[in-house]
């Protein structure tokens, strides 16, 4: 069994009850932030769902209202007649053709990649490039538009895309640990209502099973759900 380090072990002695509210959890993550860097906050949510099934699949966007942190790079595929100046301005990358061929030459710079509807056949053929980064564009996470400006000023703002894994687990970020208590609140809360509005219609009985949070680098606090209903 691998040896805590401790950093970890002072951090787990600080909880002490099996579930807290969202306030005293986000104040105990605060405290369990000790690394030498600025870690992410992680939620972590255990759903009564089998994604096996197509109406108990979860996967969908929100955008945090105090965002995420981090400083993304945007990349927008477009065809070359609807290229404009300002798209430039506003995103890091922009290309068409030119941009497939960087990226099937392995030249990923960015975090985010838009593309317009007509551009996605072209797109086809880097599935195996872009699938396993998380990068592919997709109707379903808001990345196949025309709307260029504002999905980008969506995704600047905190727009993110999760997803439930194969346990019916997501996995997501809603913060960094340098955000004041009452900003990572006001996020926590976010993910826990669009969880809520994007049920799956082949739920059935009780939705949410366990609720975490937890610093990249820090150990897991259990949030009660009924104090989560009551917010």
């Amino acid at each position: 069994m691998k040896k805590l380090s401790k950093r970890l072990q002072k951090t787990k002695e600080l909880i002490i009850e099996t579930e807290y509210s969202p306030k005293q959890s986000v104040e105990i993550l605060k405290k369990t932030a000790t690394a030498k860097f600025i870690e992410s906050t992680e939620a972590h949510i255990s759903l009564n769902i089998d994604p096996k099934y197509a109406d108990q699949q979860l996967r969908t966007t929100l955008v945090l209202p105090k965002g995420t942190g981090k400083t993304i790079r945007i990349a927008i595929l477009l065809s070359e007649e609807k290229i404009k100046p300002e798209y430039k301005k506003q995103a890091d990358i922009v290309g068409s053709n030119d941009l497939i061929e960087k990226i099937t030459k392995g030249e990923i710079n960015f975090d985010i990649l838009l593309s317009t509807p007509e551009m996605m056949p072209k797109l086809a053929k880097l599935g195996r490039i872009l699938g396993p980064k998380g990068l592919m564009p997709s109707p379903k996470s808001g990345t196949v538009t025309e709307n260029i400006e504002e999905t980008i000023e969506q995704f600047k703002k905190g727009k993110i895309e999760y997803k439930a894994d194969r346990n019916g687990i997501v996995h997501l970020s809603f913060g960094k640990s340098n955000f004041s208590e009452e900003d990572l609140i006001e996020n926590l809360l976010a993910v826990y209502q669009s969880i809520e509005q994007n049920k799956p219609s082949g739920v059935k009985g009780k939705y949410f099973k366990k609720f975490y949070i937890c610093n990249s680098m820090g150990p897991s606090i259990q949030i009660n759900l009924s104090d989560l209903k009551k917010q």
